[in-house]
């Protein structure tokens, strides 16, 4: 498994480089001294290539002539920055919410938004959002979001004690890894995390101090998970760490995959014989394309399996950046746990404490998205149509995004089942190899700032989420609107032939 040689690195050692001028001019903290494992950490989803990309933004701004007009960014989930428009229900819930007396004066706003922000008022301190929280989330919404779990998982019981509200799932997940920090056990904590991954798993795991444990998924039978490839990466590193953890990330990112039923008991099976806390990242869940493929809850499936399974460990963790929504910037999430340790729970809500409570806003879009309107109240129609012109839309860039990039010469591109992007294997030729590795980069990496210094055109190089040695991919996202996308798939292929020829 190899990640990208990065900008950051670079910056790092020029500052160790100069690290004694800096100790002289009497600064405290230095790179020196710093958390070493800051500088290890990687999160290529906003690294280097990004970096550049923001640069490129402003020189165009400021008049600096390039061979292009706008820099495209499909480096990252983020639907609203890619256009797409915000859904009416949630925005209105919110405009209530923030300022109540648009209730009052308003007269254009649905009575259903105006019960559903005066219930969730009712619930905060002050009945205003600007009250702090309970540390794990305003009691109603962990009310609502127990009911609709219970719902997507066909009566499978939810408690909202055993739910926590948090600034997106990104919190929540590293909030459960931070459990695993145990320095005086001798070996590290292993967390087993798929091949390719989303980067916070990576990051983390590096910045808490943790052990990387990485299963790849199977390119060939579109990165499915198999038992055996399990075994193989638990037994290699068992010496070396003390494995605990294991995640799945369902639908897959970066790699856009649905599992399967049979997938998830495999993996259910695989940790209670292992005896792992399994880490289930389900932010995706509405978002699944493929004719054939449906969404499974870990809990659901567990559950039905019945003992020993059922009393195996979990975290499930959803959010509100992805799905039909797209509200990133709300930084709205949860976990549920299943058959944690009370002691431990406990431990846990005293930890999550320290920061007080997730941005009340963002949990009131989670109450949004787990208490929608229901059929017959005032806002269902326009709030359906509005859902499922995104999903259609989305359904729809998906498949056009596999077919495009795999008509290209030198590129593959296995179906996008779900989630939000494509991970196409590019054939790199060995001359570019060998001028990349002159630069002291990766393959991906050189042909992913080619790209965007020619066609402004941000994607992530594969090696910023692991791969198998010897291949090269790169993440793209499908959220750009169709007449976008087509000016990105032009550029795109206008590079790519030129940058085969330029090497061949």
């Amino acid at each position: 498994m190899r990640t990208a040689q990065t900008l950051s690195g670079i910056v790092a050692r020029r500052f160790f480089n100069t690290s004694t001028r800096i100790m002289a001019s009497g600064k405290t903290l230095t790179v020196s001294n710093i958390n070493p494992n800051v500088i290890k950490m990687e999160y290529a989803v906003r690294g280097p290539i990004v970096i550049r990309a923001v640069e490129l933004e402003k020189e165009l701004a400021a008049g600096v002539q390039k061979p292009f007009t706008n820099v495209i960014k499909a480096n990252i989930g983020d639907a609203h920055a890619m256009g797409q428009k915000p859904i009416t229900f949630i925005r209105q819930l919110l405009a209530c919410i923030a300022n109540p007396s648009l209730m009052e004066t308003d007269k254009s706003l649905p009575s259903d938004v105006i019960e559903h922000a005066k219930a969730f008022l009712g619930s905060c301190g002050g009945k205003s959002a600007g009250a702090y929280s309970q540390s794990t989330g305003v009691e109603i919404v962990r009310k609502h979001v127990a009911e609709y779990i219970s719902r997507r998982d066909n009566g499978v019981p939810s408690n909202s004690e055993d739910i926590c509200l948090s600034g997106g799932a990104s919190e929540s997940i590293r909030n459960v890894l931070k459990l695993f920090i145990n320095k005086g056990s001798g070996k590290k904590v292993g967390v087993m995390i798929p091949i390719p991954q989303y980067p916070l798993y990576s990051a983390t795991i590096e910045e808490f101090g943790l052990g990387q444990v990485g299963y790849y998924l199977s390119e060939s039978s579109n990165w499915s998970l198999d038992e055996a490839e399990l075994e193989r990466s638990f037994e290699e590193h068992s010496k070396e760490y003390d494995i605990r953890v294991l995640c799945v990330i369902n639908p897959g990112n970066p790699t856009g995959q649905v599992l399967s039923r049979d997938n998830i008991e495999t993996i259910i099976k695989f940790a209670q014989k292992k005896k792992l806390f399994i880490l289930a990242d389900e932010v995706y869940q509405d978002n699944v394309y493929a004719q054939g493929s449906q969404f499974h809850s870990f809990k659901k499936v567990l559950v039905e399996m019945g003992e020993p399974y059922n009393k195996l460990e979990l975290a499930s963790f959803h959010s509100v950046s992805k799905g039909y929504m797209g509200e990133c910037g709300m930084r709205g999430g949860y976990v549920e746990f299943l058959n944690l340790d009370p002691e431990v729970y406990v431990l846990f809500k005293k930890m999550i404490s320290a920061k007080l409570c997730s941005t009340v806003l963002g949990q009131a879009v989670i109450d949004a998205v787990v208490n929608p309107p229901k059929e017959g109240e005032p806002s269902y129609a326009l709030w359906k149509k509005e859902k499922d012109d995104v999903l259609a839309s989305l359904k729809e860039r998906a498949t056009l995004v596999e077919k495009a990039y795999s008509s290209i010469d030198g590129i593959s591109c296995n179906p996008v089942q779900g989630a939000m992007y494509a991970f196409p294997q590019i054939t790199i030729p060995q001359k570019a190899v060998e001028k990349a590795q002159s630069l002291n980069q990766q393959p991906d990496f050189f042909y992913a700032l080619e790209l965007l210094e020619s066609t402004g055109i941000c994607i992530v190089p594969g090696s910023g989420f692991g791969q198998k040695d010897g291949t090269y991919h790169f993440r793209t996202t499908i959220l750009p609107q169709p007449e976008l996308f087509k000016d990105m798939l032009a550029r795109f292929t206008d590079f790519h032939t030129k940058f085969l020829a330029k090497y061949k």
